[in-house]
């Protein structure tokens, strides 16, 4: 079973044709830039390059256009990017790239901004899914939620049509039997269930 799932794979991302350049040592200090890497127009490799999702992880393939067999591969570690963006455009790029344990570094040009904006993307969305699978959810917070919310189904306090209640307040005396929160026998007698305000302290009193 193992053995079958190394096998499937997803593309992430597919570029008909991309463009390979030799690159010059890295000075000190500073970023690279394709400007450096003198005639852009002329490259040492054009071809295909597809995003490969497996079980293992996710790798870069340079691969030939019409044939499929592959220039160079560069496996891609969120963590420790084997992509950098060059100083001096959003086109092109400087790829960490191994064969048999040797690394090496290519520059790569894209034809079209789209293109790559469309390489970052898909490396940004795989990063952000990497990172999220380091730190899944704690079942404990889940255990712990579910163990504080209430059981069985819900109990209904409402008020049902006619039934009153009372309440006691400290310092004063009980009402009679006969009062409720509802008012007193003036306000029963108008057939109202709104309680009067008394008037405002400044209101003048009637004689």
């Amino acid at each position: 079973m193992n053995a079958l799932d190394d096998e499937v794979e997803s593309i992430l991302y597919i570029c008909r044709e991309v463009s390979v350049y030799k690159i010059p040592p890295l000075k000190a200090n500073e970023g690279h830039r394709a400007n450096d890497w003198g005639d852009l127009a002329k490259s040492l490799w054009k071809g295909r390059l597809r995003i490969i999702e497996k079980c293992a992880g996710v790798s870069l393939l340079f691969e030939d256009s019409q044939t499929g067999d592959l220039f160079a591969n560069a496996p891609y570690d969120p963590l420790k990017p084997c992509v950098d963006a060059v100083l001096d455009s959003s086109r092109y790029f400087v790829v960490r790239v191994e064969d048999a344990g040797k690394k090496a570094y290519i520059g790569m040009g894209f034809a079209e901004r789209a293109d790559s904006f469309d390489f970052n993307v898909a490396l940004q969305d795989y990063t952000k899914r990497y990172k999220a699978s380091l730190n899944p959810p704690s079942p404990t917070t889940d255990s712990s939620a579910s163990s504080r919310a209430p059981s069985g189904p819900k109990k209904d306090y409402s008020l049902k049509e006619g039934q009153t209640f009372s309440i006691s307040i400290p310092g004063k005396q009980k009402s009679s039997a006969g009062d409720s929160l509802l008012g007193s026998s003036s306000s029963s007698s108008s057939g109202s269930g709104v309680p009067l305000l008394p008037p405002p302290p400044s209101a003048p009193r009637r004689r």
